[in-house]
């Protein structure tokens, strides 16, 4: 029994997994450690599988649990500098200038601002690569509701970054994340 169990969910994990990590690399940015996120969140979605009633949705599972994961983490542990100095030296490792790691962290802090839907939203658009229908999925949403979300939280970036370190264009930051994350 637990042999095809193994076996359907890493199946079903082996379909998601880039898309998944990704999400995970981004949303545990300065928050908890990405690889700590994944397991926990890998884990428990092994154990509940069978109650996974579908196994092709397991990506959206996943990003649900993720998120609630992070959240209940960043209440209890608040933010922490030495992560910082983590996800610097794994970018330091993949040749990132400091130039693009100083966007990065500006990015994180303003993307921190928004509301959550909105930076929930732009991270699976943005950063993970998701489409508006699977996006709206993930999120029990229209697609309406999600370009709405996403071309306000964009706007309201591009504000606050313009606030902080003057005109930027803020498509390029995303096309570093993409290119860098994982």
């Amino acid at each position: 029994m637990n042999d095809k169990k193994q076996l359907a969910f890493m199946t079903a994990y082996n379909r998601c997994h880039d898309a998944f990590l990704r999400y995970c690399s981004a949303l545990a940015y300065g928050k908890m450690d990405t690889e700590d996120l994944v397991q926990d969140v890998l884990l428990s979605a092994y154990h509940k599988f069978e109650q996974i009633n579908d196994k092709d949705q397991l990506l959206h599972y996943l990003i649900r649990a993720a998120r609630n994961k992070s959240i209940s983490n960043w209440r209890k542990k608040k933010y922490r500098a030495e992560l910082l100095e983590q996800h610097t030296e794994r970018l330091t490792a993949k040749g990132v200038n400091p130039e693009i790691m100083l966007d990065i962290q500006l990015m994180y802090r303003t993307l921190d601002q928004l509301p959550e839907e909105q930076k929930d939203a732009i991270i699976l658009f943005e950063i993970s690569g998701f489409s508006m229908k699977e996006i709206a999925l993930i999120q029990n949403s229209t697609e309406g509701a999600i370009k709405t979300k996403i071309s306000r939280g964009r706007k309201k970036l591009r504000q606050l970054l313009e606030d902080d370190k003057g005109p930027s264009s803020t498509p390029s930051i995303f096309k570093n994340f993409k290119s860098i994350l994982l």
